[in-house]
């Protein structure tokens, strides 16, 4: 979501120069974003959404997102936690990047499987926002894998997000 592929807008925020409506998907400006565009065509197409304080999307895995045999590349897992965080802020109304982002994965995922996403804010610092992201298995709820972001806020939008 930070490089500087054109998106349409500011390759740094990478949800182009619309303005979201906060509480609905965060396409709208983003029509080609890697993770949530509707428009990529080897993008994941993950639609996200706000529930109070938690922004949510689901995800399955083709085989085209496969590391080594069988097994969901790491770096996909890191693409939809990265996205469900960025989305907590983006879906508030609010514009920012990510600065810093932190994975553990727990246990591998197998191509197939269908994870939910999850994100929360854990606290505000001047202009950074630090997003807590989990990625779960739906059958058993198990995390698969969880992040740590910190978010540069360079426009709070309308919405208070802390």
């Amino acid at each position: 979501m930070n490089d500087d592929v054109d998106r349409g807008g500011d390759a740094r925020s990478g949800h182009g120069d619309r303005a979201p409506t906060p509480g609905r998907s965060g396409v709208e400006g983003a029509r080609r974003c890697f993770a949530c565009g509707p428009d990529n065509p080897i993008g994941l197409h993950i639609h996200f959404h706000l529930d109070g304080e938690v922004c949510r999307g689901e995800f399955t895995p083709g085989e085209d997102h496969a590391g080594f045999d069988g097994v969901t590349h790491g770096g996909i897992l890191y693409s939809a936690l990265d996205d469900v965080m960025a989305n907590w802020l983006y879906l508030r109304g609010a514009r920012g990047y990510t600065a810093r982002c932190e994975v553990r994965y727990r246990d591998t995922l197998p191509i197939g499987t269908k994870i939910r996403l999850e994100s929360r804010m854990s606290k505000k610092k001047g202009q950074f926002v630090i997003l807590e992201g989990k990625a779960f298995r739906a059958a058993d709820g198990a995390v698969v894998a969880e992040s740590q972001g910190f978010f540069n806020v360079f426009d709070p939008g309308t919405d208070a997000i802390g």
